[in-house]
């Protein structure tokens, strides 16, 4: 598939093949080694490579919340301190990314080019449960990168046409996919940003309601897991925070997350522990 300088400037004959509506299949046979699960590794050792931790959802009436912390770690140390974790899948669609950094953000674009792929070859939208499943596939192909350390757990979130509401997909290394029902998150802060989540959560939060919720839980899961960044008020970093609605995907300016953030802030030094949640 390499271009040649002598050609006439025809496309290869493998673009010109009719075949699967997958990108991922297309280039698994005409160019495997693009793949992230084809790199080669070395043959003994730890590699070392910036993770990524933290990400939350949640549904509301109308929509599904999708953020993350910014922080990367390797090892004890802080890799990057504003990195990038939560990204649109298409028009409807978001994808927030745990694990191996480099990997992961390699797998969203190769996703994006997925979606983008079928929609010009079929010339209609795929449905979010077959975008689910699109990531499955290629959670699955990276197993091998998984099993030698470097593995990659997204969150999956967004508006479903046909249904009329949000849904949050949640996986495995393996590629084994779970719908989660109100909320989810994944990351080595998880299971605070869970805890959290549990107490704060309704099903007739609003849509502010809902971005404040997962700051809260981002900042609970900061607050216990070290590889977790909380809202750095004086470096003005600040969570990422998207919403999908029907209206498609759109992400919080830095001003709204600084205001949401700014408000959480301001309750801990009140209550450190976080908002109480009535005992019955």
């Amino acid at each position: 598939m390499e271009a040649n300088p002598r050609s006439t400037g025809r496309l290869p004959a493998a673009f010109l093949t009719p075949g699967s509506s997958s990108f991922l299949d297309f280039l698994a046979q005409h160019a495997p080694e693009a793949l992230p699960g084809r790199r080669e590794l070395p043959a003994e050792g730890v590699l070392q490579a910036p993770h990524g931790t933290t990400i939350v959802a949640l549904t509301f009436p109308g929509g599904v919340v999708l953020a993350g912390d910014r922080r990367a770690t390797m090892g004890n140390m802080i890799a990057q301190r504003d990195i990038e974790k939560v990204f649109p899948a298409d028009e409807y669609s978001a994808i927030g990314i745990a694990g191996t950094a480099g990997l992961a953000v390699e797998m969203v674009k190769l996703f994006q080019l997925e979606l983008e792929h079928f929609e010009k070859v079929e010339g209609a939208t795929l449905s979010l449960e077959g975008k689910a499943n699109r990531l499955t596939t290629m959670i699955r192909s990276n197993l091998g990168m998984a099993m030698q350390g470097l593995a990659v757990v997204p969150l999956f979130a967004g508006w479903d046409l046909a249904r009329e509401r949000g849904r949050i997909f949640s996986y495995d290394v393996t590629g084994g996919r779970s719908e989660e029902h109100g909320f989810a998150a994944v990351g080595s802060g998880s299971v605070f940003a869970r805890g959290s989540l549990k107490k704060l959560y309704r099903e007739d939060l609003s849509e502010s309601e809902a971005t404040t919720a997962a700051v809260q839980a981002l900042y609970d899961a900061a607050d216990d897991d070290s590889a977790t960044g909380g809202p750095d008020m004086a470096r003005r970093i600040f969570p990422i925070l998207t919403v999908i609605t029907d209206e498609g995907y759109r992400r919080l300016t830095e001003t709204e997350s600084m205001e949401i953030a700014r408000s959480v802030v301001d309750g801990r030094l009140e209550h450190p522990d976080g908002p109480r949640a009535a005992v019955l």
